[in-house]
C-alpha cells in the first residue's frame, strides 16, 4: 500500500492531472470528428471556402458558353415561356454555328400553351376554314424536336418532392453502371418525385440530365450531385450527362466502397465525388465573357467564336426567373453558371476533391500534436509557449494549404487545431491555477503589513476601525510583473531567494507609491494595488498616481541593470522583470472592510475593476502604462498621452476611451512622439469610421517614423481587426467601441 501511495504521488508530480485531462481531450476531440456533428462539419467548410476565395480555379480555357435568356432578352422576345419554335430557332443557330453541344438548364415539362391546335381551340373568333388550317399545322413542340434530332442536345430535367406523374419507361435513360461494392445507391441524394421534358423531344434527345442542385445547410453551393436518384430512377446531373454525350461514353460507371461512392468513370476520365456521389466545384472567378444574350445569338449577332467549338449551356441570369445561387466565391452567381464551372473543372483537369484518406490525416494529425504539446507545453516558459503554439498552428495550416494548393486535396486543419487548442488552454489553464496558487503564498507573507500612513492615522483616529466606508473620487492603481510564474520556476531550488527577489522589487516600488502620496491596498503576490486620495486627501490624485507609474518603471530598469550584472558575474540565467501598470480614476466606496475579528483598509467599486482591467491590457498594447479617460484629462499637461482604444470592458455596459503614458513633458513635446501621436489619431479616426484601407496605410506610415517600434503591437493588434471586420463587417451602428474578451 505505501509503494502504491508513492507510486501515485510520483506519478501525479512527474505527469500530472493536467496531462491526464488532455489525454482525455484527445479522446473526446477523436470521438466528435468521428460523429461530425454540424458545427464541426460547418469549421472544415469554411476553410475551404477561404481556400477558395485566397485561390480560386484560373482559367486557361473557355470552353463552355452560356446563352443567357437575360433581362434583355426578355425585354426585346416578351416574356418568359418562349414559343417552342424560338427555342427551336436558337437550336438551330447554335447549331449552325458549331456549337458542339446544347445543355438547357430548363425544362420543358408541359405542351407548349401556343401550340396551333390549342390555340385553335382555344380562340373564340375564328372561323371554321382557320381553325381547321390550325390543326394541320405541326405542333410547336414537334418544331422543337425536329430541331433537337439535327443536333446534339442535352434536355434537362429536375427532382421533385412528391411524385406527379407515373414514369414512361418507354423513353429513355441514360445507363450506369456499379463497380464496387452493391447498394451505393443509398448514398445518392434521392427526390420522390422526377419532372420530365413532353415526350416528344425527350425521346429524341442525345441525353438528359438533372440540373437539381443540392445547397449546404448555409445556403452556399459547394458540392453538385453528379448522380441522384429520383422516383427511383438512378439518373445523371445535367453536366455529367453533357460530359457523356460529347465523350461518346454509352454507359456511366460509378465506383464504389463501403463507405459509399468514390468517382464516377466516363469515357478515359474519372471524376472524384464525396461518398454521397458530390462533385467539389472548383470555382473560378465570375467570368462574364462566357454569356452571350439569347436575343443576340435569335439575331446571328453573336461573334462565330463564341459559338463554334464551344458547350452550350442555355439558361438565365434574368432576376424575375429566380435561379440565383451562392457560391463561396460569389453571393449571386446564375445557376446554370455552376453548371458551367463544373463542365470547365472536369475539361481542365482541375478538380478538387476529399481524398479517402483526409480524416485518417486529420485525425493522426490531431493524436501526433496534441501528444507534444502534452509531453513539452508544460515544461516551456510563456514566449516558448507562445511561440510552440503559434509553430504548432502554423504546421497545421500549412499542411492543408500545401496538399489543396499542389494537388487540390481538401484536408481539413480546424478539426485538429481545435483540438491542440483545446489542449493547449487546458495546460495554460493548470499553469494559471498553479501560479494563483503561488501568488496566494505570498499573499499571506505581506497580509499583516499596512501603510505607514494608515497606521498613524488610525492611532490619531481609532474611531475608523468600525465596519463601513464612504464615496470618494479616487485614482486607483494596479500592477502586476509579467512571467511571474517562469521566475519562480526559475527559484525551486532556492525558495528564499524567491523571497529575496519579491522583496527587492517589491520595495522600490513601494516606497515610490508612498512617495507619490499613495495608499497600498494590499500586495497579491508580485501584484500591487494601491490608491491615492484616501485615507488623505490629494487635490493632484491623478498626477502623482502618473509619477509613481513612471518612477515605478525607472526603479525597475534600475533593479533590471543590478541583477542582470549579478547573473552574469554568478553565470546564471537572467530574467528581466516587467511591470504592467493600469491607472483609472473615478467614484470608489473606501473604508474598513472585513468582520470583527480582521479588517483591512480597501476600495470597491467599478473604477476598481477598471483599473485591474487596464493593467491586464498592458501586454495586449505594448505600453507598460495604460490609463483611463478621466486619468488622462487631468494629467495631460505634464505627461506625453496617447489614445489606445475605445473599449467595451467585461461587466461594464458602457465603452471607455484609454490612453498610454509614454514619458514626461519633455516626451510630450518631441518630434518623434508627436509624429506618432498624429498617426495614431489618423489611423483610429479612418478605423472608427469603417475607412480599414484608410486605417491600413497611416500604420504603414508610421511604421517608417522614427522610434514606430514602440507601436509595433498596437499595429499589429489593429491590423488584425481590420482583417476581421473586412471579412466579417460590424454590425449596422458600431461605434467603434471594441469588446475584449478577457477581463
Amino acid at each position: 500500500m505505501k509503494r502504491l501511495k508513492i507510486l501515485r504521488r510520483w506519478f501525479a508530480r512527474k505527469f500530472g492531472f493536467a496531462r491526464l485531462m488532455c489525454l482525455a481531450l484527445l479522446v473526446v476531440f477523436a470521438g466528435a470528428r468521428l460523429w461530425d456533428p454540424p458545427p464541426i462539419q460547418e469549421l472544415r467548410l469554411r476553410t475551404f471556402d477561404m481556400f477558395q476565395l485566397i485561390d480560386p480555379r484560373h482559367k486557361t480555357s473557355r470552353p463552355v458558353t452560356i446563352v443567357d435568356i437575360d433581362d434583355k432578352s426578355l425585354a426585346k422576345l416578351g416574356q418568359w415561356p418562349w414559343p417552342r419554335t424560338r427555342i427551336a430557332d436558337l437550336i438551330q443557330n447554335l447549331t449552325n454555328n458549331g456549337a458542339v453541344t446544347i445543355g438547357f438548364d430548363m425544362v420543358f415539362s408541359e405542351a407548349d400553351r401556343l401550340n396551333p391546335d390549342l390555340v385553335a381551340s382555344q380562340m373564340r373568333y375564328l372561323d371554321d376554314a382557320t381553325r381547321a388550317k390550325l390543326r394541320e399545322l405541326p405542333t410547336n413542340d414537334q418544331v422543337l424536336s425536329e430541331a433537337i434530332k439535327r443536333s446534339r442536345v442535352v434536355l434537362g430535367e429536375t427532382g421533385q418532392r412528391a411524385i406527379s406523374s407515373e414514369i414512361d419507361k418507354s423513353l429513355p435513360f441514360t445507363g450506369i453502371a456499379t463497380v464496387g461494392e452493391e447498394g451505393a445507391e443509398r448514398f445518392l441524394f434521392e427526390f420522390p418525385g422526377l419532372l420530365r421534358n413532353v415526350p416528344v423531344i425527350e425521346k429524341v434527345a442525345a441525353g438528359r440530365g438533372l440540373f437539381s442542385i443540392k445547397t449546404e445547410r448555409d445556403g452556399l453551393i459547394r458540392r453538385v450531385p453528379l448522380i441522384m436518384r429520383a422516383q427511383g430512377m438512378v439518373m445523371p446531373s445535367l453536366s455529367l450527362e453533357i460530359l457523356r454525350v460529347v465523350t461518346n461514353t454509352p454507359t456511366l460507371l460509378v465506383r464504389t466502397d463501403k463507405s459509399g461512392v468514390r468517382a464516377v468513370r466516363l469515357k478515359g476520365v474519372e471524376i472524384p465525388t464525396d461518398k454521397n456521389g458530390q462533385l467539389w466545384v472548383h470555382y473560378a472567378r465570375q467570368d462574364s465573357s462566357i454569356y452571350v444574350s439569347a436575343a443576340d445569338v435569335l439575331d446571328n449577332t453573336v461573334p462565330p467564336s463564341k459559338i463554334a467549338g464551344k458547350l452550350v449551356l442555355v439558361g438565365t441570369s434574368a432576376v424575375g426567373l429566380n435561379d440565383i445561387k451562392t457560391t463561396p466565391v460569389s453571393s449571386t452567381m446564375p445557376g446554370v453558371e455552376i453548371h458551367a464551372q463544373v463542365l470547365e473543372s472536369v475539361l481542365g483537369g482541375a478538380v478538387i476533391s476529399q481524398p479517402n484518406y483526409a480524416l485518417g490525416v486529420e485525425l493522426l494529425a490531431a493524436l501526433v500534436i496534441g501528444l507534444l504539446v502534452i509531453t513539452f507545453t508544460p515544461n516551456l516558459g510563456p514566449v516558448r509557449l507562445v511561440l510552440a503554439g503559434a509553430m504548432f498552428a502554423a504546421i497545421l495550416v500549412g499542411v492543408s494549404w500545401f496538399f489543396y494548393a499542389q494537388y487540390r486535396y481538401l484536408i481539413d486543419f480546424t478539426y485538429p487545431l481545435l483540438s491542440t487548442t483545446a489542449i493547449y488552454l487546458t495546460l495554460i489553464f493548470a499553469s494559471f491555477v498553479h501560479e494563483q496558487r503561488q501568488r496566494v503564498q505570498i499573499r499571506g507573507m505581506f497580509a499583516q503589513y499596512m501603510s505607514p500612513v494608515l497606521v498613524e492615522q488610525l492611532a490619531q483616529s481609532p474611531e475608523k476601525l468600525v465596519l463601513g466606508g464612504e464615496e470618494r473620487e479616487m485614482t486607483i492603481m494596479f500592477s502586476d510583473v509579467r512571467g511571474f510564474t517562469t521566475i519562480s520556476e526559475s527559484y525551486k531550488q532556492d525558495p528564499q531567494g524567491l523571497i529575496t527577489l519579491m522583496n527587492r522589487f517589491l520595495t522600490p516600488l513601494t516606497d515610490v507609491i508612498i512617495d507619490q502620496k499613495g495608499y497600498i491596498d494590499k500586495y497579491m503576490g508580485d501584484a500591487i494595488m494601491a490608491f491615492w486620495n484616501a485615507p488623505l486627501d490629494d487635490a493632484e490624485h491623478e498626477v502623482n498616481a502618473c509619477e509613481a507609474a513612471i518612477q515605478m518603471l525607472e526603479r525597475i530598469d534600475a533593479v533590471n541593470k543590478d541583477r542582470e550584472q549579478e547573473a552574469a558575474d554568478g553565470g546564471h540565467v537572467y530574467i528581466p522583470l516587467n511591470v504592467g501598470i493600469g491607472l483609472n480614476t473615478g467614484i470608489g466606496v473606501v473604508g474598513n472592510m472585513g468582520s470583527d475579528l480582521k479588517k483591512n483598509y480597501s476600495v470597491l467599486g467599478d473604477s476598481v475593476n477598471l483599473a485591474s482591467r487596464l493593467e491586464g491590457q498592458s501586454k495586449e498594447y505594448g505600453f507598460p502604462i495604460i490609463v483611463g479617460s478621466r486619468t488622462a484629462l487631468a494629467a495631460k499637461d505634464k505627461f506625453a498621452i496617447l489614445e489606445l482604444d475605445f473599449i467595451m470592458v467585461k461587466g461594464k455596459t458602457e465603452p471607455e476611451v484609454i490612453y498610454a503614458i509614454a514619458g514626461r513633458e519633455d516626451v510630450m513635446h518631441s518630434g518623434p512622439f508627436q509624429r506618432l501621436r498624429n498617426v495614431t489619431i489618423e489611423m483610429l479616426g479612418c478605423y472608427r469610421n469603417r475607412d480599414w484601407q484608410g486605417a491600413l496605410d497611416a500604420i504603414e506610415r508610421g511604421r517608417r517614423s522614427e522610434d514606430a517600434d514602440t507601436l509595433e503591437k498596437l499595429f499589429k493588434l489593429y491590423e488584425a481587426r481590420i482583417k476581421e471586420f473586412q471579412v466579417n463587417p460590424p454590425a449596422e451602428g458600431w461605434n467603434g467601441a471594441y469588446a475584449l474578451l478577457t477581463k
